[in-house]
């Protein structure tokens, strides 16, 4: 999967968008940032979860942190993060590159209302190298993702 899965899902769904590969570490935030010269809130993370016997994908602005409290209230149960082995074999792509395009199998996809303060951000494409830049709606609008309220910035309370 992982490159691969999501260069064939651009090529079907958005030929428009452009696959960016650094050819430099992208795996993290700070990393990402780095490599595209942009601010680490710009950095669409993607977060794999189980909530309750699901799991659910969620993409994030970069400095954002997942408020258990809301998450609870928003998707019905408190979500822990997957492993590094689990997060691989359920999205097909490796830690520093999940995204939620090119799955395996259809996952429920949230987007995290914090993504809306940038006109593009900048998910992860499948590899700890590889990006795309969208727009927030187009983001959510590729992936079926439902907008929620789930985290907290650096300089919020909750």
């Amino acid at each position: 999967m992982s490159e691969t899965s999501v260069r064939a899902f651009f090529a079907e769904h958005a030929p428009d968008v452009a696959i960016i590969d650094q050819g430099v570490s992208t795996a993290t935030v700070m990393d990402a940032a780095a490599a595209l010269g942009v601010e680490p809130a710009r950095i669409a993370k993607t977060l794999s979860l189980r909530v309750g016997e699901r799991v659910v994908l969620v993409c994030a602005r970069g400095d954002a942190r997942l408020s258990n409290g809301k998450a609870k209230a928003a998707l019905g149960a408190k979500p822990r993060m997957l492993g590094t082995e689990e997060v691989e074999a359920i999205t097909g792509h490796p830690v520093g590159g999940v995204c939620p395009f090119g799955l395996p199998a259809p996952l429920p996809v949230y987007c995290d209302i914090s993504l809306k303060a940038f006109p593009t951000v900048f998910p992860a494409a499948g590899s700890r190298t590889a990006s795309v830049e969208l727009t927030p709606e187009r983001l959510a609008a590729l992936t079926g993702a439902a907008w929620v309220d789930i985290c907290t910035l650096p300089d919020a309370t909750e």
